[in-house]
C-alpha cells in the first residue's frame, strides 16, 4: 500500500508557496506527536511539549482550557466572571494607561459579554462568563484557539511558517500585518477587527526594543501565563521610581 506525497504548495498557485505551513516533520526532531491535534489544557509547541513550566502554570491550569487560562488573569477574584472593572484593572496592570485601559474594556465587554451569558437577555453589567467564554471564538483569527478554547499547536506554528520573514523566531508589525490580511475572511468585520485589536494589544504590552515580539513570549500570551510576569515587572517598576522620589 502506498502512500502520496504530501505537497504544501504548487509553483502554478504563488500564495501556497509564500505561506508554507509548518510541516509535521519539523515537529518530529523534538519528539512532539500530532502537531494537527488540539491540546485542551496546554500550551503545547515542539519546543515546549509540556506548555509553560513556570511556577508549575500547566499542571495547576489543568482544569482549564488553554482559552480560560488566557482570560484567568483578568478574573481578579477568580469566581469565573470578569467584570468590567475587572477588565480595566487587569489591562492596567500590565502596562497599558487609563484611556487605553477604557478603551479595551468598551471594546471587550461590548462585544464578548453577550455570547457567554447563559440567558437571551443581554446582561446589564456586561459580565464575561468564563465557562462559556470558548463562545467568543470569532473569524480571521489564527484558529490556535479551537472553537472549545483548545490549543491547536499546528496552527499557531503555521503564524511563523507563514508569516515570519527571514526565518526568525518571532514577528514585527509588519508581519502582523501579512497575518491579518492572511488570515482575514469574507464578510467578517467583526473578527477581522476583533484580530487587529488582539494583535496590536499584544505587540503594545510586550513593546519589543527591536521590534519583534518573541514566539515565546506570544505562547505564553495564548496561554496567560505571560500576563502575571508583566504586572509583577510593571509593579516592580512603579516601587523602584517611588523609592527614587
Amino acid at each position: 500500500m502506498s502512500s502520496l506525497p504530501i505537497k504544501p504548495s504548487i509553483p502554478e498557485q504563488p500564495v501556497t508557496v509564500e505561506r508554507q505551513p509548518f510541516l509535521q516533520h519539523q515537529s518530529a526532531i523534538n519528539h512532539f506527536p500530532d502537531p494537527g491535534t488540539a491540546r485542551a489544557n496546554v500550551a503545547a509547541t515542539p519546543s515546549h511539549p509540556a506548555g509553560t513550566t513556570k511556577d508549575n502554570w500547566a499542571a495547576r491550569h489543568s482544569r482549564q482550557t488553554v482559552l480560560q487560562q488566557h482570560c484567568e488573569f483578568f478574573d481578579r477574584d477568580h469566581d469565573g466572571v470578569i467584570w468590567p472593572h475587572d477588565t480595566f484593572l487587569g489591562f492596567y496592570a500590565i502596562g497599558f494607561n487609563v484611556v487605553l485601559s477604557l478603551i479595551a474594556v468598551f471594546i471587550i465587554h461590548s462585544n464578548f459579554s453577550y455570547p457567554t451569558s447563559a440567558s437571551w437577555i443581554p446582561d446589564p453589567f456586561f459580565r464575561i462568563w468564563l465557562q462559556r467564554i470558548h463562545k467568543d471564538k470569532h473569524g480571521s483569527d489564527s484558529g490556535t484557539y479551537d472553537t472549545e478554547g483548545r490549543f491547536v499547536p499546528q496552527h499557531f506554528e503555521d503564524i511563523f511558517a507563514k508569516y515570519a520573514r527571514d526565518g526568525k523566531d518571532g514577528l514585527t508589525l509588519t508581519d502582523v500585518w501579512g497575518l491579518l490580511k492572511g488570515q482575514r475572511v469574507i464578510m467578517d468585520p467583526i473578527g477581522s477587527f476583533g484580530a487587529f485589536f488582539e494583535w496590536m494589544s499584544m505587540y503594545w504590552v510586550l513593546w519589543p526594543e527591536d521590534g519583534v515580539m518573541r514566539k515565546e513570549d506570544i505562547r505564553r500570551i495564548y496561554d496567560g501565563s505571560l500576563f502575571y510576569d508583566l504586572a509583577e515587572k510593571k509593579a516592580k517598576k512603579a516601587n523602584a521610581a517611588k523609592k527614587v522620589q
